[in-house]
């Protein structure tokens, strides 16, 4: 039996009932795909029934504002998904009168679809024989043909997808490619694979070689960066505090936070109280304390932000301020969102 029919017949037996198998609409398999990038499929069912419930078409989708958006993606992480998804249904509504590409080359156009994405909608929605190459391929080519080329590398990518179009199953490229990664997910995991389970296992050589914990080989490119973060929480008289927000293409574009001070370092109270009384943008304050003096770690792919909560008591009431209810309905990360939830007034 070929490579690609052991696949298809694990898939048979042992693939998952998720909520987007069910169709081949490919509004629907877009949306799971971009709520699936970087996303474990566990977490990322609640969004896609979410979302469907709010935009059950991409015209609802591009209709919509994006802070609605952006407030339903809350808690995703890696908020330029959720931008470019609304571009995407702009795109689709205004360039294609609402009817995705139903090719390859079409889907790849759209923004925010790479060749991954493009390939998956291609094949599962229009049945295109373009193969797929995500991390969980990468993995299960990169083991059982024991390839030790970096998966990051210019080399890499242009072998693996080589490798993939070579082994898929045209005939049934729907089920092969949804197989695959399946099988990624479940059997070749990347921790702890089931390798004395595995159909495959007799031909596999990184089994044979005593490699399926070294492969796949990535390539560490990125250092990262430790940033200092300071939430300055107003609260006047009647528990109105502010809000602001974030600007320019960095992390977090356009959701809301409390006003921020970054810092070099992590700032203590005196530092702090220093910066507060010479800054003249910020309200004039009549108390503060430190909320957590063990700064809270949110790690991103590239940057460590090292944050503490300032509770900052006004003299005045806030001519701009929000009532501590209303925050909850902004769009926040959810470093912020934490807080809210834990912070009693």
């Amino acid at each position: 039996m070929s490579f690609s029919q052991e696949i298809l017949q694990w898939y048979h037996k042992n693939k998952r009932e998720l909520p987007w198998r069910n169709t081949i609409e490919p509004y629907n398999i877009w949306l799971s795909e971009i709520i699936l990038q970087q996303t474990r499929v566990v977490q990322g069912i609640p969004y896609y029934l979410k979302f469907l419930d709010a935009f059950p078409t991409v015209r609802h989708l591009a209709k919509a504002p994006e802070e609605k958006i952006l407030k339903l993606w809350q808690g995703l992480g890696y908020y330029s998904r959720a931008r470019n998804l609304h571009a995407t249904a702009k795109m689709v509504v205004n360039e294609h009168n609402g009817t995705f590409p139903n090719t390859y080359v079409g889907l790849k156009s759209l923004k925010g679809v790479g060749d991954y994405t493009a390939s998956a909608i291609a094949s599962i929605c229009f049945n295109i024989p373009e193969p797929v190459v995500d991390g969980n391929v990468y993995r299960v080519l990169a083991r059982y043909f024991g390839v030790g080329i970096p998966i990051n590398s210019s080399e890499g990518i242009k072998h693996f997808k080589e490798l993939a179009r070579k082994v898929m199953n045209e005939e049934q490229i729907r089920d092969y490619n949804q197989g695959i990664m399946e099988f990624g997910a479940i059997q070749c995991a990347p921790k702890k694979p089931y390798c004395m389970l595995c159909p495959l296992q007799e031909s596999c050589v990184a089994l044979k070689d005593n490699k399926v914990d070294v492969l796949p080989i990535k390539l560490n490119k990125t250092k990262t960066r430790r940033r200092y973060f300071n939430y300055l929480v107003f609260l006047d008289g009647q528990k109105n505090t502010l809000l602001e927000q974030r600007k320019g293409k960095g992390i977090w574009q356009n959701l809301y936070q409390f006003p921020l001070l970054e810092s070099e370092k992590e700032l203590q109270v005196e530092e702090f109280e220093q910066i507060l009384m010479e800054e003249n943008r910020l309200p004039r304050y009549r108390s503060f304390s430190m909320y957590n003096e063990t700064p809270i770690v949110h790690k991103l792919s590239h940057q460590h932000l090292y944050t503490r909560f300032w509770i900052v008591e006004t003299k005045k009431l806030l001519p701009d301020g929000i009532s501590w209810e209303q925050i909850m309905e902004f769009p926040v990360p959810v470093l912020i969102a934490d807080f809210i939830q834990t912070f009693k007034i």
